[in-house]
């Protein structure tokens, strides 16, 4: 893997003999694992390197557009197809820009990231397997629907079974809710994310214990509810923030008077906060943080993988322990009677401000004597990456209280 800050073009700004000599120095690009069928592009090569290749022939200029750097001209071929080729990136959303028109890629799968269904190609970690399919049993991912009366809607989440969950009917198991970042859905942890693969991985190993895992939508509305109107609004404005937070304590009550008892109620779950954990990744963290926090009659274990907002008292960088959350953790003792685990995790090369909000709570809980892991993931930036490996280390840590 690698996972070195994707900036600037310090990884896609170089020019079209940079991209002749990379193809001529390694010679073995192969089809991407996330093509569609028989799709010969994008490409990867052993040196971590993506080739794309896009058909517009009569374009006068077509341009890549990463999620991870800047956007970038592709080069027009004597054929009319248009090339380009990155330096070394890991799993990283792009979309192709036509003389305006941004597009996704044809041959790619798509994925829905930065609130929009995109392009995505990975880059496989060398010589690591935790997260990809392996000969050991597998579990199943389910869809659900369940009704909410917060929202008034049916409302969508995948579902994890572990892989005896069919063959022994008699079992009943601790469930873990992981949700997704901003910008991304309730499909992120398994397509993206791989979760299931690495849940699989790690009980096969007896690494961790088979558990369910429930993926939900984290967006949501009060049933009559309309969607703000934010055009023009600045991220960080008051606006923005209210409508966040207003969204956030939808699915708290969502995720508490519905998602919840429905699962209790639909698959053999042990039904209690001992058997309960929660974690997300940068705003699935933040929200799960305050549903976890607010509700520790239902949760026990819970998980935080990076995010730069402060998890405490938004515009205030003081994070003060023992007055979060309504005082939760003013009791040092008493918390880690009732929490088994709290758990917070960040990429070494994540951008600064998202690094230093994770530095943060890891002090401010030091500082109050909370007991908790804090996990560093090297070399990797604000990219699955960091989160699978989040998922790899914090999973084997749950329901081992007895």
């Amino acid at each position: 893997m690698i996972g070195g800050r994707l900036h600037g073009t310090d990884w896609i700004g170089h020019t079209h003999r940079d991209e002749l000599l990379f193809a001529q120095d390694s010679g073995d690009f192969k089809p991407a694992t996330f093509n569609v069928l028989d799709a010969q592009y994008p490409r990867v090569d052993s040196n971590s390197r993506v080739q794309i290749r896009f058909k517009a022939l009569d374009a006068t200029k077509v341009r890549m557009n990463f999620w991870s750097g800047p956007k970038a001209d592709m080069e027009k071929q004597a054929d009319g197809f248009w090339t380009f080729i990155t330096l070394p990136i890991a799993l990283h959303y792009y979309t192709v820009i036509v003389d305006g028109a941004e597009v996704s890629d044809p041959g790619s799968t798509a994925y829905f990231g930065g609130s929009k269904w995109a392009s995505a190609v990975e880059v496989p970690e060398a010589g690591v397997t935790y997260y990809l399919a392996q000969d050991v049993p597998h579990g199943q991912v389910r869809e659900i629907c369940y009704h909410s009366n917060v929202t008034g809607t049916w409302r969508h989440a995948m579902v994890y079974t572990p892989p005896a969950y069919d063959t022994q009917p008699k079992q009943r198991y601790p469930v873990l809710y992981l949700q997704h970042g901003g910008g991304e859905d309730e499909s992120g942890w398994t397509r993206q994310g791989n979760a299931n693969l690495i849940l699989d991985n790690l009980i096969a190993s007896s690494k961790a214990k088979p558990m369910i895992i429930v993926m939900a939508n984290g967006y949501a509305r009060r049933a009559g509810q309309l969607a703000p109107d934010l055009t023009g609004k600045p991220f960080g404005s008051p606006e923005m923030r209210k409508a966040i937070e207003d969204m956030m304590s939808a699915f708290e009550d969502d995720m508490t008077q519905a998602l919840i008892p429905f699962i209790d109620s639909t698959f053999r779950t042990i039904p209690d906060r001992d058997d309960r954990a929660m974690a997300g990744l940068s705003d699935g963290r933040h929200a799960d943080l305050h549903v976890t926090f607010d509700h520790l009659e239902l949760f026990s274990y819970i998980g935080g993988f990076s995010g730069a907002a402060n998890v405490f008292a938004a515009g205030n960088d003081k994070l003060d322990a023992k007055t979060a959350f309504n005082g939760a953790m003013a009791d040092p003792d008493a918390f880690a009677k009732r929490v088994h685990l709290l758990w917070v995790g960040v990429g070494t090369d994540e951008p600064e401000r998202m690094k230093q909000g994770i530095e943060r709570l890891h002090a401010a809980l030091d500082q109050g004597n909370i007991g908790h892991v804090f996990y560093e993931s090297p070399g990797t930036n604000y990219e699955w990456q960091t989160w699978r490996r989040d998922l790899n280390d914090f999973a084997p840590r749950l329901f081992r209280h007895l």
